[in-house]
């Protein structure tokens, strides 16, 4: 009998896979190679360790770190906040006070875009209001978007 069950993704390796290649590292943390190379470069990841044939090689450590900056992209952070959090992350004398301070920074910042987000849209709601939609040429919602800014 064939199984239905959903693949959730690649499997661990078993401690006797370790390291693994970047397509497997990518895949188990949900980030592509692209992306990957991409924060070795910025220094979020430390030192990548390198076959004799130059190819990266991830340890299980790697793809921790891969998924935890994964989260906090998902989260909306900057690099360059994730990059604090990292080493606030590895850093076990780290005070929690540091790492609220850069959560409440992002909460802040994101506070202010949903509130800029929901005056557009209620600018929009009303241009809505205001055009009747036919097939005749005037069109409020173009006469105020050529007016100059206000």
């Amino acid at each position: 009998m064939t199984s239905l069950r959903a693949s959730a993704g690649p499997e661990e390796p078993t401690a006797s896979h370790w390291p693994v290649a970047i397509g497997v590292a990518a895949g188990l943390s949900g980030i592509s190679p692209k992306m990957l190379r991409h924060y070795e470069s910025l220094g979020l990841l430390g030192q990548v360790h390198r076959t004799g044939s130059n190819y990266r090689q991830y340890t299980e450590a790697d793809v921790h770190t891969l998924r935890f900056i994964r989260r906090a992209r998902d989260m909306g952070f900057s690099l360059e906040a994730i990059a604090e959090l990292v080493s606030l992350w590895h850093n076990r004398r780290r005070s929690s006070a540091q790492v609220k301070q850069i959560a409440q920074r992002h909460h802040d910042e994101l506070t202010e875009r949903i509130e800029a987000l929901q005056a557009m849209q209620r600018s929009l709601e009303a241009l809505l209001c205001c055009c009747p939609g036919d097939d005749r040429p005037d069109c409020p919602i173009l006469d105020d978007l050529a007016e100059p800014t206000r």
